[in-house]
């Protein structure tokens, strides 16, 4: 494939230097990518410096490395930058709090696919989450695929990116927040709990599912029961059905102040 004429992916930084900057200006940045075989004490530095930050650093091959540049002139190293400014879990704890609402969070255990990330973000801020939580690595980046897939819910949430969803699910559950995990194995069906009290909503990935210790550390795995011959939901269909189950709980099924089914693409 001639990849000589892409266009650079949106949110672009391509060279050392300007990448060395962005990190040193401590701009946003989604991930890095550095080309194989590339070399020299600018890079050392970059990854250095995105060690430090927590930002995500991957070698990549010629092709894919063109694909993303676009054909810029990149020194073999370029990063994405975030189209939004991700906050921390407290903050997300502490919105529910100022609004008078018991914790309502959509966790997202790498959700790889950003048209499947955009349309869990647009069902989680139509169901009233106070924020999503996302893991700093193998996850779809919040860009501009992921903003219209989501109609712009993207930009109104917020999202915290953690570097162990494991662990921040201990930390959730001792501020008394119940994690629900959604699991095709489960033994309770997913409208036969309470999602009355502090709730956070586990969707893994698409094709895994939830990992083994992000599950273990689940309060209920719930499933939604198939009765054709597909044995599983798309990722984002799976979590809406939870998401707006545990909305009908947590308002009320005849909520008078409700504004409706809304259903515009």
């Amino acid at each position: 494939m001639n990849h000589e004429n892409e266009t650079p992916v949106e949110n672009l930084i391509a060279g050392r230097q300007p990448v060395l900057e962005a990190l040193r200006a401590d701009t946003p940045l989604e991930k890095i990518y550095i080309l194989f075989g590339a070399h020299g004490g600018a890079l050392q530095q970059i990854e250095q410096l995105a060690r430090r930050r927590g930002v995500p650093v991957k070698q990549i091959d010629k092709a894919r490395f063109a694909e993303l540049s676009g054909g810029a002139n990149a020194q073999g190293v370029c990063a994405i930058a975030a189209s939004k400014q991700y906050v921390e879990v407290e903050d997300l704890l502490r919105l529910a709090q100022e609004r008078g609402e018991k914790p309502f969070l959509l966790i997202l255990d790498e959700i790889e696919d950003p048209h499947n990330l955009g349309a869990l973000i647009r069902t989680a801020e139509c169901a009233g989450i106070h924020g999503v939580i996302l893991p700093r690595h193998h996850s779809a980046s919040l860009n501009e695929t992921v903003i219209k897939a989501s109609a712009g819910a993207s930009l109104h949430l917020p999202a915290a990116k953690v570097t162990n969803i494991a662990n921040t699910l201990d930390d959730l559950r001792k501020q008394g927040v119940w994690i629900v995990g959604t699991e095709m194995d489960a033994t309770r069906m997913y409208d036969d709990i309470d999602y009355t009290g502090g709730l956070g909503i586990v969707v893994g990935n698409e094709g895994k599912g939830i990992r083994r210790l992000v599950r273990e550390k689940c309060d209920f795995l719930v499933k939604i029961p198939m009765y054709g011959k597909i044995g599983s939901l798309n990722a984002s269909v799976a979590g809406a059905l939870i998401l707006f189950e545990a909305a009908k709980h947590r308002h009320g099924r005849n909520d008078q102040a409700a504004k409706g089914m809304q259903t515009k693409s």
